[in-house]
């Protein structure tokens, strides 16, 4: 009698994130096999304008990508309500290199890390009321290559994201507006920044599993922050260690282990006001749904 075939191990779930601090902080308890029962990731750093574009492409089962991009991607992908990045008074700023009205910016060439970027929407929203007639040229760079640029006078603005809220004086940029600081005063909400979002073919049962995964590995970060920091140093590259877990401090808090009411409130304020702006789609009245709720 030939004994049972076991049945294959499934196969391990491709995940891109970016090497920030905030993304290897929150999974590096899952990308280490330290949550039991959890699906075996497979692992991909990138950029979060390349995860937008592979998002868009369907090139991974799960992916860190930016808020903006929702309306492109929720027929294929479905939104996780954790382990992404919303936030108070941890917005993108425009960066100038001497001090300026934001009247300046009329006609201006305004460098951005990404047209599909939360940070470019809100800029966006911002200026349509305090730059008159609008801007003029919008460049697309490499977040990195941002301060640069405006430092040496390449582009008159720059809107900048991560780190640089920290680093830009070092480069003797002035901050002209906090696009952050704009959208909380207009509606009183988090910044939506970045978001988890995971291929619907999963199916409900696994897409349940995966939430629960993050919010583990969330809260194992929070009880041993230690263990994480060689990872999260090795793949922050040359950021200071203190620059790091500032980085961390702002972008990884309640709504990444759970968006709760509030975080989806924001969600929707944002790509509502962008589609009424026309720069998404309109989204669908049950696109957020998580598939796995209830």
């Amino acid at each position: 009698m030939s004994s049972p075939v076991p049945a294959p191990s499934p196969a391990p779930l491709r995940i891109a994130y970016s090497p920030c601090p905030n993304d290897t902080f929150v999974f590096h308890a899952w990308a280490h096999g330290r949550v039991p029962g959890a699906p075996e990731p497979a692992v991909t750093f990138a950029d979060i304008d390349v995860t937008n574009g592979m998002a868009e492409r369907g090139e991974s089962d799960v992916l860190k990508v930016s808020y903006a991009v929702l309306p492109w991607v929720l027929r294929e992908y479905a939104l996780l309500p954790c382990g992404g990045a919303l936030g108070r008074g941890c917005g993108p700023l425009v960066l100038t290199r001497d001090e300026r009205s934001a009247e300046s910016l009329s006609g201006a060439t305004v460098a951005v890390p990404s047209e599909r970027s939360t940070a470019y929407l809100l800029f966006r929203l911002w200026a349509a009321k305090a730059v008159p007639g609008g801007v003029g040229r919008i460049l697309v760079l490499p977040f990195h290559e941002i301060m640069p640029a405006v430092r040496d006078g390449r582009v008159d603005a720059g809107l900048v994201i991560h780190e640089a809220r920290f680093t830009y004086p070092s480069y003797g940029l002035h901050s002209l507006a906090d696009m952050g600081e704009a959208w909380e005063e207009a509606t009183g909400l988090p910044i939506p920044l970045g978001a988890i979002i995971a291929k619907r073919s999963l199916g409900e049962e696994r897409l349940r599993l995966l939430a629960d995964s993050i919010r583990e590995s969330v809260r194992q970060a929070w009880a041993d922050p230690e263990a994480s920091r060689a990872y999260v140093l090795e793949h922050a590259q040359e950021m200071d260690p203190a620059v790091a877990d500032q980085h961390i401090g702002l972008y990884v808090n309640e709504f990444t282990a759970d968006l709760g009411e509030e975080g989806y409130a924001a969600v929707r304020g944002l790509l509502t006001r962008a589609a009424a702006e026309g720069l998404v789609p309109t989204l669908g009245r049950d696109a957020l749904a998580f598939p796995g709720a209830g």
